[in-house]
Formats: structure tokens, C-alpha cells, sequence
């Protein structure tokens, strides 16, 4: 059984995350059913180019800050200075290359998003990061309304951007209570550096796909196959509320083994959910996108293989050995990106779909040699 403490944090992450997911699933699918398939690609297509630039300049993903948080070694204002410093140079990239200043804000909003949600969550102030969740969830669905109803499509980056305001307020109390010594890091250097590759191979799997299939196939096939993700990312929500909680507390020493056996459990009924139900789902709500429902059928398998290695990550995270994730991120890429590129241009996005799912499947089957499970 779980204990009592434990069960009190988990409501206060769970209630947050539940209600923060459905809110912002709620408008995704809602923008989804008010705009053509290719300008919602072009949407997300934008919001990669953040999420990866995000992964480049975070020194200390939130994995790293929820470990070093939770450990007390006051490292957190080091890492924002030193993340935002990137971010400012990131920025001039990004106004080069695309010209886009609604794709700098969001990329400071993820910045400080990350860092924020990992502080609090290693420092089990769990109360606080359901408060700062949900007041970001809230503002990404009104002002992404607001923003749609007078500025078309073009205004929902900038929407998003906005509603990540509030972090500041976190970030700028750390970093004025609390020294700036960059000669602390020297010490985690391999540890805080693997994470920061496990971060930037996580960000490619998300989204360098989305690169490659706009010259391949266009904005409107990468919009159907967002759409499908996103279903997807859905039925993950329990997985990642269990991870932000188990992560902590595996790097305090408590593994949870019983929860973990249940968020599996979970993860196959929601996968099984998915693959009977997406025919009924997306006819109803998605008429303009009928062409999904195989996608959606055969990416629903996904939750589980994403399950296990949310589970692996968070054990392997906490003890600090990561260099088996880095490598299992790098082939799960090359993986995905091989079957884009040779079978895409012929079979479209039902290949998509596969590889999507193969890849999440060799990312999970790399870590398996690296944990070791404890017998009763």
C-alpha cells in the first residue's frame, strides 16, 4: 500500500496533471476540428523549431534540476543563468534563419518552464507545481482562443508563449536568493552532460520527424500525423504523472515497485482502449481527418513501450548511471528516421505510424540490459 504521504503528493500531481492535460487536449482537439489540416501542421511545425532549440540552451534539463533538487545541492540559479545566457544566443539564431519573434518567446517560455517545474518537483513542493501547472494550462486555452478569434492561426504561438508568464516569478526568486557558481557544476559535470544529450535526442524523437516530412510530404500530412500523436499523448498523461513523482523519489532511494506494476497494467488498457475506440473517436470529433484512424490504431501500442521507458529512465535517472539513455534515444532516432526517408515517399504516413511505434519499441528494448530488478 501506498503511504499516506505519498498518496497526498500523488493527488496533488495527479489532480494538476489530469486537469491541466485534459484542458490543453481539449483545445488542441478543438483547434484541430476549426482548422485545415496543413495550418495545423504548420503549427506544430513552428513549435518543434522552440522545443528543440529549448532542449539546446536547457544546461539542465528538468530531469537534472528534479534530481539536483532533491538532493540539496543548490545548483538551480546556476542553471538558469546559464540556460538563459543560451537562450538569448538561440534567439538571434531563430530571428536569422526564420524571422518568426513569436518562436523566441516560446522558446523563453519553455526555458523557464522546464527549470521551474523541475525545481519544485525535487524539492517535493508539489502543492506549488499543481499551482503553476494548471494557471499555465488555463492561459494556453483562454488566450489560445482569444488569440484564434482575432488573429487566425498566426496568433497561437504567440498565445502559448504568454502563458508560460508566470514562471518568471520562480525563476527570478532563485536566482536572487541564491549565488551564481559556475565551478559547481564541475563536479556533476558527466552526469548534468549525459542528461543534456538524453534531452536533446528526446526533443529530435519528438519532433525531428516534423522537419523531414514537410519537404517530403507536406504541411497537411505532418497536421494529420500531430493530430494522432497528440491522441496518443493523451492516454500517456498517467504514465507522466507517475513518472514526475517516482523520479524524485527514486533519487531519494524509493523505487514504488507496486506503483510501476500498476502504471504498466494501466498503459496496456489505455493502448487496447485506443486500438478498438480511434474508428469511433475521430469520425465523430474529426471528420476532416478520417485518414488517421489506422494511424491512430497503430500508434495507440506506443503508450507502452513509452511506459517502460518512462519507468527505466526514472530508476536508471535516479541512481545517475544515464549513459545507457543516451544511447538508446540515439538509435531509436537513426531507427525512425531511416523509415521516414526510405519508406515515407511511398507508403506515407501509415509508414510514419510504424516507425513511430518501432522506434519507441528499440528505445525500450536498449535500456532493458542496463536495469536490474529486484527479486522478492
Amino acid at each position: 500500500m501506498l503511504a499516506f504521504s505519498n498518496l497526498r503528493a500523488l493527488s496533488f500531481i495527479g489532480s494538476a496533471d489530469i486537469v491541466g492535460s485534459i484542458i490543453t487536449s481539449v483545445f488542441w482537439f478543438f483547434l484541430a476540428s476549426q482548422l485545415p489540416p496543413d495550418e495545423y501542421g504548420e503549427i506544430h511545425y513552428f513549435i518543434a523549431i522552440a522545443m528543440v532549440a529549448s532542449a539546446f540552451v536547457i544546461i539542465a534539463p528538468q530531469s537534472s534540476m528534479i534530481v539536483f533538487s532533491a538532493k540539496k545541492l543548490k545548483l538551480e540559479s546556476t542553471f538558469y543563468f546559464i540556460s538563459l545566457i543560451l537562450t538569448i544566443i538561440a534567439s538571434f539564431v531563430i530571428m536569422i534563419l526564420f524571422y518568426k519573434i513569436d518562436v523566441v518567446f516560446l522558446l523563453f517560455g519553455y526555458v523557464l518552464n522546464i527549470l521551474a517545474i523541475g525545481q519544485l518537483l525535487g524539492r517535493k513542493l508539489f502543492s506549488s507545481y499543481s499551482k503553476y501547472h494548471l494557471s499555465q494550462k488555463v492561459l494556453t486555452a483562454c488566450l489560445g482562443l482569444l488569440f484564434l478569434q482575432f488573429y487566425g492561426s498566426d496568433g497561437i504561438i504567440l498565445a502559448l508563449s504568454l502563458s508560460y508568464v508566470l514562471f518568471i516569478i520562480i525563476a527570478y526568486k532563485e536566482i536572487k536568493n541564491t549565488k551564481i557558481i559556475l565551478s559547481s557544476i564541475k563536479s556533476h559535470s558527466k552526469f548534468i552532460f549525459n542528461n543534456y544529450i538524453i534531452e536533446i535526442f528526446t526533443k529530435l524523437n519528438s519532433n525531428f520527424y516534423k522537419f523531414l516530412i514537410v519537404p517530403i510530404l507536406g504541411f497537411g500530412i505532418l497536421g494529420e500525423f500531430s493530430l494522432a500523436q497528440q491522441l496518443v499523448n493523451t492516454g500517456m498523461i498517467f504514465t507522466l504523472i507517475i513518472f514526475k513523482f517516482t523520479l524524485s523519489h527514486d533519487s531519494s532511494g524509493q523505487e514504488n515497485i507496486q506503483l510501476k506494476k500498476v502504471t504498466i497494467l494501466i498503459s496496456v488498457l489505455i493502448s487496447i482502449f485506443g486500438f478498438i475506440f480511434a474508428p469511433l473517436l475521430v469520425s465523430t470529433f474529426f471528420p476532416e481527418y478520417i485518414q488517421i484512424i489506422d494511424v491512430v490504431r497503430i500508434i495507440s501500442f506506443c503508450i507502452i513501450p513509452l511506459t517502460f521507458t518512462k519507468i527505466f529512465t526514472s530508476k536508471l535517472l535516479g541512481n545517475k548511471k544515464n549513459n545507457s539513455i543516451v544511447w538508446s534515444k540515439i538509435i531509436s532516432i537513426i531507427v525512425f528516421v531511416i523509415i521516414i526517408l526510405v519508406l515515407t515517399p511511398e507508403y506515407g504516413i501509415i509508414a510514419l505510424a510504424f516507425g513511430y511505434l518501432l522506434s519507441t519499441i528499440v528505445e525500450t528494448i536498449c535500456l532493458i540490459p542496463n536495469i536490474q530488478f529486484k527479486k522478492k
